[in-house]
């Protein structure tokens, strides 16, 4: 059995973590990539034999979304994730040896604005606005490949939590100069997951040949804004911080370059299929994710 992994988008927080596990848990690992000296997106021939009798495909690609949506941005955030999904699908199309399961990344910000209830792959109603409409078509694509010798999973993924990147130093930034109270109302829920457990959920759909289609990666405890900031003093041992109102918040996301959509938008999933299916979360709990990540920070710190 082929012992290689096609990581598209690699080089990212998400990607780098999954390349050293990877790595760690003996294979072989090609990146596709924009940047040197991994495989470029224009060389379609390397790109198929790579491809071509791999054990797993996983796409990360996409430009982030950390950024204001004008016209430039949003052209180039929903191509960067069409346009690699196209490629890939239409790669393995052409295999000898097809990848038995080729998994595609996706957003939780597909479904809308809840803060009545918490949305499932069962229930969810999909959202209005920029990023349910890249989500919607980002998925579109991937499933319109039919592919009958390579399963097909799309992970809804929402934060990413971890030591090494995402948004937990810009979190530990608001908090360490005094800024991490609550930000808007508070009560905008935010739904997560655990960096870890990511790569352990992609290792359980390649393990179980009967799961396909959709899936939530977040943790089944998601929490308030109120509560993230709350947990985050405690964890560094911060005892007071500044709330910020939606007016700040939106005042400061023009001044950063980016929307308040990303903080004040409620995130309210739960992850019914994976739970159906048996997973069993490492960190189920925020407050058991923050410990673990605020004492790998303190490791590294003392070890550097």
């Amino acid at each position: 059995m082929s012992k290689r992994v096609v990581l598209a988008g690699g080089t990212g927080f998400i990607g780098q973590y999954f390349v050293r596990k990877f790595i760690e848990d003996g294979y072989d690992i090609a990146i596709i990539s924009r940047q040197e000296p991994h495989i470029n997106w224009h060389d379609r021939q390397r790109i198929l034999e790579a491809i071509d009798g791999a054990a797993l495909v996983i796409n990360l690609a996409g430009r982030s979304v950390n950024c204001r949506y004008n016209e430039k941005n949003k052209k180039e955030i929903m191509n960067s994730r069409i346009d690699t999904t196209l490629i890939i699908g239409e790669t393995i199309e052409k295999c000898k040896n097809p990848p038995p399961l080729w998994i595609n990344s996706s957003t939780a910000t597909i479904y809308r604005d809840a803060m009545d209830g918490p949305m499932s792959e069962d229930n969810g109603e999909e959202g209005e606005g920029f990023s349910v409409k890249v989500g919607k078509r980002w998925e579109e694509t991937f499933f319109s490949f039919n592919l009958p010798s390579t399963r097909q999973a799309a992970l809804r993924i929402t934060i990413a939590l971890g030591k090494d990147g995402g948004v937990i130093p810009v979190y530990h930034n608001l908090v360490k100069f005094g800024l991490g109270g609550k930000q808007g109302s508070g009560e905008q829920m935010f739904s997560w997951i655990h960096i870890e457990d990511l790569y352990r959920i992609v290792r359980f759909i390649e393990s179980r040949k009967d799961l396909s289609g959709v899936f939530i990666c977040g943790s089944p405890n998601p929490v308030s804004n109120k509560e993230l900031m709350r947990l985050l003093r405690q964890t560094m041992g911060v005892k007071f911080g500044m709330p910020a109102t939606e007016w700040m918040i939106k005042a400061g996301a023009i001044a950063i370059r980016t929307e308040p959509e990303l903080i004040l938008k409620s995130r309210w999933v739960t992850p019914s299929r994976l739970i159906r299916a048996g997973f069993v979360f490492l960190y189920p709990t925020l407050k058991l994710a923050l410990e673990e990540i605020h004492s790998s920070q303190i490791k590294n710190t003392h070890s550097a």
